[in-house]
């Protein structure tokens, strides 16, 4: 039980929803910052302004998996209102309060080393990672079958990146009947794609492997598919990128040359919302029960 624990949310998308549920059945004091349009009655939350909030009894700090801007803005879904996270505000927070975040950047790291308060990364977790990839793979399927006109069985797909996400992806094509190889630059990830049946390749080599692939899906957060890649890639193929903003594949050269290339991170918020709210309100409230 979270009783007495006074938790603020700043902000966020459907998937807070799940989070609010989650705490408010464990009796956690809740106040919602940029809710003012969500109905929904929640015992033992309140909805503020973040000019109001009693920073000095709060607990813990939940901001939305997008985190903040670098100027501090909090995005939400559920108020016309802005959102903007101060230090000063941190400051006025016991020496006690955590902050939780899906990512976070410089601004928010600044900050909260200069209050001295402990900020925890969500979505650099393994747990949140590999649960959250399954509704990710999930969404890239659902995006290939949208955005080409073949199936995806016997379709010949690369998979960039062989981490948490990428395993997952890998195993739900193949299991459709896609050809898989993956791209990895791991001696161990390069034995562990063998192991799993699929045609591996070291990224160093990807301008090679990519040439003859109908779908590229990219889990790599750094500039892979560069304009030399693209070059070689045929026309019709698709690339879906699920690395974070601004991914791994050059856009500009891609919309030139002609090729479809769509940014999508955080597929589980866009098509599971509930499921990947649910994932971040058990790991969560876990966390929260420890401190």
């Amino acid at each position: 039980m979270l009783t007495n624990k006074h938790i603020v949310l700043l902000g966020g998308d459907a998937r807070q929803i799940e989070i609010i549920h989650k705490l408010s059945s464990l009796d956690a004091q809740l106040t919602l910052v940029g809710f003012d349009q969500l109905n929904d009655g929640y015992i033992g939350a309140t909805k503020e302004a973040i000019e109001h909030v009693d920073w000095s009894k709060t607990d813990a700090i939940i901001l939305p998996v997008s985190g903040m801007s670098v100027d501090g803005h909090i995005d939400t879904i559920f108020s016309n209102e802005p959102i903007i996270f101060k230090e000063e505000f941190l400051l006025e927070t016991p020496e006690h309060c955590v902050i939780y975040t899906g990512i976070s950047n410089e601004s928010l790291d600044s900050i909260v080393t200069s209050c001295d308060r402990s900020l925890v990364k969500l979505m650099e977790r393994d747990d949140v990672a590999i649960y959250n990839s399954i509704p990710t793979a999930e969404g890239t399927v659902m995006m290939a079958i949208q955005h080409t006109d073949m199936t995806v069985h016997r379709s010949n797909v690369a998979v960039l990146g062989l981490g948490r996400i990428g395993m997952s992806l890998a195993r739900t094509f193949a299991a459709l009947g896609a050809n898989v190889k993956v791209g990895a630059n791991d001696p161990a990830q390069i034995a562990r794609i063998t192991e799993m049946g699929m045609e591996p390749f070291h990224t160093n080599q990807i301008v090679e492997h990519v040439k003859d692939v109908d779908i590229v899906i990219n889990t790599v957060p750094s500039m892979i598919l560069t304009a030399k890649v693209l070059t070689g890639m045929k026309l019709h193929a698709l690339i879906i990128d699920l690395a974070s903003k601004p991914g791994g594949t050059d856009f500009r050269f891609a919309e030139k040359r002609g090729i479809k290339a769509l940014l999508a991170p955080g597929l589980p918020g866009i098509v599971a919302p509930k499921t990947a709210g649910q994932i971040l309100a058990a790991v969560l409230a876990d966390l929260l029960a420890e401190d």
